[in-house]
């Protein structure tokens, strides 16, 4: 602990910004993974709820449980099966792309900030370790001459520290938004492969019954 302070303390003032970075972003990835976590699961019930009624050819029932439910897999079908009447397959998908549009902004809603924070943290870093070597050789400037290499040394070290903190700041949150891109992405797929199935369904023309005879 003792060296994680001194190391904290000898990267100036530019260390506290870095540390205020990382802690945003730490939050917003925690606040996402929460919320992709909880969606994914709340469409996939949807989807195992409403998926019988279709197949029943049970409209309403599906319309009532989609306008109930909050998930957004269910505001799309909701969108589908209140096109159903036209019975043009066409106006049944367009209206659910509508609905795609609209809820794949609230699944990627902050996650790009992710990644803006964590080149934030390296460029601060990077600017830290600038204003330390101004500083150390405005300094050397005025020192001894069997100083200056003792003096020199130990301020680009410092100097340094900022860097590597900016760095270690931004690396965690550049994996972190990989990852929430890639759970946001996978979410998408499976709201796009159940609006197929929904299409197929729904559409889906039942054999008109022959009398023979």
């Amino acid at each position: 602990m003792d060296t994680i302070i001194r190391f904290f303390q000898e990267g100036g003032t530019f260390m506290y910004p870095i540390a205020i970075i990382l802690a945003v972003g730490l939050a917003v990835t925690l606040e996402r993974f929460i919320f992709l976590t909880r969606e994914k699961s709340s469409n996939r019930q949807a989807f195992e709820d409403v998926l019988p009624m279709l197949q029943k050819r049970d409209f309403r029932a599906a319309l009532n449980y989609t306008n109930a439910s909050v998930a957004k897999i269910s505001i799309i079908f909701a969108a589908g099966i209140n096109r159903i009447p036209s019975g043009r397959r066409e106006d049944i998908e367009l209206a659910m792309e509508e609905g795609v549009m609209e809820a794949i902004p609230q699944l990627e809603k902050r996650t790009q900030y992710v990644a803006t924070l964590a080149n934030i943290a390296t460029l601060m870093g990077l600017l830290g370790t600038i204003m330390g070597l101004i500083a150390a050789f405005t300094a050397v400037a005025h020192a001894a001459p069997a100083e200056k290499a003792t003096l020199l040394s130990q301020s680009i070290s410092v100097a340094m520290n900022t860097t590597a903190f900016g760095l270690m700041a931004a690396i965690p949150l550049l994996l972190s938004h990989a990852f929430l891109q890639a759970k946001t992405n996978e979410i998408v797929d499976s709201i796009e492969m159940a609006g197929v199935k929904f299409l197929n369904i729904v559409t889906e023309r039942k054999p008109t019954p022959t009398k023979e005879g």
